[in-house]
Order: C-alpha cells, then sequence, then structure tokens
C-alpha cells in the first residue's frame, strides 16, 4: 500500500474514532514514513495527549522531531520516553529509545 494510501485510511479512521490514540499513532507513523516529519509531530503529540503513558508514542515521537531537524526536542521526548517506558516496564521501548538517544547525542558530539 502506498503511503498516501496508509495517510488516508488513518485519517479517515481518526475521524471516526477521533480519541484513540493507537489510530493516531497509526497516523503519524504513516506521516513519518511518507517524509512528514512535522504533520508526525502533530499526531504522536496528540497519542501522548490521549495517553501519556504510551512510551512507543515517546518514542515515535523522538523519531519524528529528529527527521525535523528538532534536536534538542527530539532529545526531551526521548528522555521522557525513557523515563515512561521504565514507568511501565516497557523493556523493549526502552531499549531502542536508548539507542536513538545514544546516537543522537553521539552526532552532537
Amino acid at each position: 500500500m502506498a503511503a498516501q494510501d496508509r495517510i488516508a485510511e488513518f485519517k479517515g479512521v481518526a475521524e471516526m474514532m477521533p480519541d484513540d490514540p493507537v489510530v493516531r499513532f497509526g497516523l503519524a507513523a504513516a506521516y513519518l514514513d511518507a517524509g512528514r516529519a512535522e504533520a508526525a509531530v502533530v499526531e504522536y503529540t496528540e497519542a501522548i495527549r490521549l495517553k501519556p503513558d504510551y512510551s512507543a508514542a515517546h518514542r515515535g515521537l523522538g523519531r519524528a522531531l529528529e527527521r525535523a531537524g528538532r534536536m534538542a526536542e527530539a532529545k526531551a521526548a526521548y528522555a521522557k520516553g525513557l523515563e515512561v517506558a521504565a514507568r511501565t516496564g516497557d523493556l523493549q521501548t526502552k531499549k531502542e529509545i536508548e539507542v536513538f538517544l545514544r546516537r543522537l547525542e553521539k552526532a552532537g558530539d
């Protein structure tokens, strides 16, 4: 399925279920896959607003911010994501965020 088709599909579902954080996460991922980082930032932020302990959304937000060139905000999003993942016991997301954060900090050196 083409990126634009995935975006259109998720937008349709998001209109029917605007308060579903998983739908917002899916739409954000579709935007990110299509190279639309700023739109992904908006949707990941909305997913987090709807479900603050959604560690994968925090990870996605960090990735989207990083791709948008907003490195300081990406680091902050990753840091928050680490906290959430540790608190909720999401060890896989915690490990992934640690890798992304290390790589981001190394690139800044």
